[in-house]
């Protein structure tokens, strides 16, 4: 019997250690976290993108040499470019910063509940209210963070970090938009869904700040403008 439990007991430490490799299994510090993984990825999205942009720009630059159109096709071309969002855009502008409320955060008014989870952080609706008023308001271009939203982008939102043409950001959440700063304030104002939000600014505490600037560029879209859609399975 006791040889049994002794060749049973060897086992489970050989095992144990062929698992580990010399590596204790009871600590995770050794694996892999998600949000270094997360990191790791963005970084190589942006060095990705900064590739991209360069070709582009050596493409762009090799076709003017070579595309043998005239000065008004040229100008047509350039004013669509101009709108697709790929060129930089220069004008007056209007930054929008929305921040989740501190973590504990009480109620700010009088009869209003405590807060749940939920009511602390920024919502996928929140940015989209934002970047839609904006739009509505005449918007030349936005830019989220540090990138260019083009008329493909989608803003999500997974947990309390944005999802933003492969990379992932953290709040607080910055949009910025070029136009016309008087109609664009009235169309964040006139926001049905930025007036629930505000709402929730005054109960619990949420970041909200709208600021103008007199002069400011944005880059020029530098990521993929290839459709991808869904397929049927074979």
């Amino acid at each position: 019997m006791s040889a049994g439990v002794f060749a049973l007991a060897g086992l489970i430490f050989w095992t144990s250690f062929n698992t580990a490799k010399g590596v204790d299994i009871r600590s995770d510090d050794p694996l892999p976290k998600l949000s270094d993984t997360v990191r790791t990825k963005n970084t190589r999205n942006q060095q990705l993108e900064d590739q991209l942009s360069g070709v582009r720009k050596d493409v762009d630059r090799l076709t003017r040499q070579g595309d043998g159109v005239s000065p008004a096709e040229r100008a047509r071309l350039d004013a669509l470019d101009k709108a697709a969002g790929t060129d930089k855009l220069t004008g007056p502008a209007i930054d929008v910063t929305l921040n989740d409320a501190p973590p504990n955060a009480t109620a700010l008014v009088p009869g209003v509940p405590d807060p749940q989870p939920n009511d602390l952080v920024i919502h996928q609706q929140d940015l989209q209210a934002v970047v839609n008023a904006l739009w509505q308001g005449g918007a030349q271009g936005i830019r989220v963070m540090d990138q260019r939203l083009i008329s493909t982008s989608a803003v999500r939102c997974v947990g309390n970090t944005l999802i933003l043409q492969g990379r992932v950001y953290s709040p607080p959440y910055r949009i910025t938009a070029v136009g016309d700063q008087a109609k664009l304030r009235k169309a964040l104002n006139d926001s049905p869904a930025i007036q629930n939000y505000l709402q929730y600014v005054n109960a619990y505490g949420l970041g909200w700040k709208v600021g103008a600037q007199k002069r400011t560029t944005l880059p020029g879209y530098s990521g993929s403008t290839d459709l991808h859609y869904a397929e049927p399975a074979s």
